[in-house]
């Protein structure tokens, strides 16, 4: 298989290629090539579109009488692909390009129609300053003044440069980062005296609620270290117990129905001798260091009642 790709040949030694017959072929004959279209055109026939870069089977053929510096010039010719008309267009040395020739219109060349109007202005201008001696003085002034506005132009453009050369772009993003940091610990240092502000404002409400809760049972609750010794207890005056015995009795009832029953006896009313009167004294002292309330308010009538027995008794005896 690698022979039929090897493009050297074998050429024997009695090999002479003077002997080889030339062939007769015409100057204009003509090749099948595959090409593109250089531009982008537009059939005279029927107005289909042809864009640039688009894929034609075309026939090449090289122009008689035509040359450019000993640069031959070819003509292509195409078909539209809507009407198949024949359209030819071919290469232009001169301005490297290519030439329309026959079938379509080129389409979108404004720099080369500009390039064209800059040329007929040039020939124009020649053509008056060749007959007109003031006009060569005329254009040379005007192009006098075009050259110095172009040099102030670009002596603006230099000293902008340099201008823009002085300038540290590191010290500016320096600056830059030192502003950013200053605002971002202000910011800090703000944050950080609301918070104490919302802390002192959260202390004195809990301040001023410890202290209503301490004078609430502080009127209720007695102080306990009052009573730091156990004796106290008996040494208290039995008109403190009162207050006491009196939830007792009317949550519980009494201990005792003496006094009730103390109400219901009558006394006589005799002549008190004076040793009772003393025993009446004696018995009151003994009922008022008694612990319980009920004997100390039922010793009126209990009293008189003890001393009238004792009286009835020390008569019979």
């Amino acid at each position: 298989m690698s022979e039929r790709k090897v493009l050297n040949k074998y050429y024997p030694p009695d090999f002479d290629p003077a002997k080889i017959p030339k062939l007769r072929l015409p100057k204009d004959r003509q090749y099948v090539v595959r090409l593109m279209a250089p531009f982008n055109m537009r059939c005279r026939t029927c107005g289909e579109y042809i864009y640039k870069g688009k894929k034609f089977n075309a026939r090449k053929e090289t122009v008689q009488n035509e040359a450019y510096l000993g640069l031959p010039i070819f003509r292509f010719y195409i078909r539209c692909p809507r009407c198949l008309a024949e359209i030819t267009f071919k290469t232009d040395p001169q301005n490297t390009d290519y030439a329309m020739e026959h079938g379509a219109t080129r389409n979108f060349q404004a720099q080369k129609l500009l390039e064209e109007e800059e040329k007929r202005m040039q020939k124009e201008r020649e053509e008056e300053e060749l007959n007109n001696p003031m006009k060569v003085l005329e254009n040379r002034t005007k192009d006098s003044k075009l050259e110095m506005e172009v040099l102030e132009n670009l002596q603006e453009l230099k000293e902008l440069n340099q201008r823009q050369a002085n300038v540290d772009f590191e010290d500016m993003l320096k600056q830059h980062k030192e502003v950013e940091e200053e605002q971002r610990r202000k910011e800090q240092e703000e944050d950080e005296q609301e918070m104490k502000a919302m802390l002192e404002q959260a202390q004195n409400r809990r301040l001023l609620m410890d202290s209503d809760s301490d004078e609430e049972p502080a009127k209720h609750c007695p102080n306990p270290t009052t009573r730091t010794k156990p004796r106290a207890i008996l040494q208290e005056d039995p008109q403190s117990k009162r207050p006491r015995m009196e939830s007792w009795e009317r949550s519980r009832g009494k201990l005792s129905t003496r006094a009730q029953l103390a109400g219901l006896v009558a006394c006589r009313k005799e002549k008190a001798d004076p040793a009772l009167d003393k025993g009446l004294e004696t018995r009151g002292t003994t009922a008022t260091t008694s612990s319980l309330p009920a004997a100390a308010a039922g010793t009126s009538s209990l009293g008189l009642l003890g001393a009238y027995s004792d009286s009835e008794d020390s008569t019979s005896d």
